[in-house]
């Protein structure tokens, strides 16, 4: 029933991806989305080249089925972590925050597919004229970095934009958003805060409790000034961010606030003044399971959606 033009392009089961979250997306979470039928991507942020190729060969450990690598194209390691990526051959790019046209002919020549996240038409249109294989056209509903359009307004206008097949991303959660994207027209979904509260994620367990407590007005997007807004949970990090943005704190002032927040939240379960980046689907999400029962729940629920929905016409 969900074999589309991305399962075959990447060999997939489902067109189901995990979104490439820094610090989140581990080679043991990549490896378990895709070992369950999804496309399972290793989340490189920030981080050196060294580490993303310890990441994906602790991936192909774990798994034999495609998995791929998010880039970050503002990370100040880029260019070493596309040698690596091009070295080890990985299937598939998502990548975030810039162009990755200049890489895209190398990214080519080994067979490695490139599909980045748009937040418009125009850079969907953009991306399609310099080659890329799909887009992921991801709605403000989403967790950490974010754009204007939401994800129901956002899909269907990329689907008639482009003649490349087209993930939705943000605010999907279960196997109604599932089915919803494809009413869309999108060819697959990504999917990042459901995936946070499985087993396999390695993310401190106090971060995965308050995804599981929060409610459906607890994300609150702050940053906009400097550019780059970022949607996370409501604590006191956002509060002071909150705060020095209503004062005009220069753009300097709050990236300083900003850094190293992630990873306090991830790793060391900072949750206070930690920046818990999650979707504002984090009020549907209450129980923490294996990735094999997220998918297999996702995939059962939106056949029993579409049946509904047949019966009805």
């Amino acid at each position: 029933m969900f074999k589309t033009k991305i399962t075959e392009m990447l060999n997939i089961k489902y067109p189901i991806f995990q979104g490439g979250m820094a610090w989140v997306a581990t080679a043991e979470l990549a490896a378990a989305v895709s070992n369950a039928g999804g496309l399972g991507i290793i989340g490189a942020g920030n981080a050196p080249a060294s580490f993303v190729r310890e990441q994906i060969r602790k991936a192909r450990e774990l798994t034999d089925k495609p998995f791929g690598v998010n880039v970050m194209l503002l990370s100040p390691y880029v260019d070493e972590v596309m040698e690596v990526i091009l070295e080890e051959r990985v299937d598939v790019i998502t990548t975030g925050a810039g162009n990755p046209g200049k890489y895209i002919p190398r990214l080519k020549e080994r067979g490695i597919k490139v599909i980045p996240v748009v937040a418009s038409v125009a850079l969907a249109k953009r991306m399609e004229d310099i080659g890329v294989d799909a887009v992921i056209a991801e709605g403000t509903e989403s967790g950490g970095h974010v754009g204007e359009l939401t994800t129901f307004a956002l899909v269907p206008q990329v689907v008639d934009a482009v003649n490349i097949p087209v993930i939705a991303a943000g605010g999907i959660a279960d196997g109604r958003g599932f089915a919803a994207a494809f009413c869309l027209g999108a060819s697959g979904v990504q999917m990042g805060t459901r995936f946070v509260c499985s087993t396999e994620c390695t993310a401190h367990p106090r971060y995965k409790e308050y995804i599981l407590k929060a409610k459906d007005r607890d994300t609150v997007v702050t940053g906009r000034s400097t550019g780059h807004p970022v949607r996370a949970l409501r604590n006191r990090l956002t509060r002071e961010f909150e705060k020095l943005e209503q004062m005009g704190a220069p753009k300097e002032q709050l990236e300083k606030l900003g850094e190293g927040k992630l990873r306090a939240a991830v790793v060391d379960g900072d949750v206070e003044y930690g920046s818990v980046m999650a979707g504002q689907i984090a009020g549907l999400i209450k129980d923490i399971k294996p990735v094999k029962e997220i998918i297999e729940d996702i995939i059962k629920q939106a056949a029993e959606v579409i049946e509904n929905l047949n019966k009805m016409r």
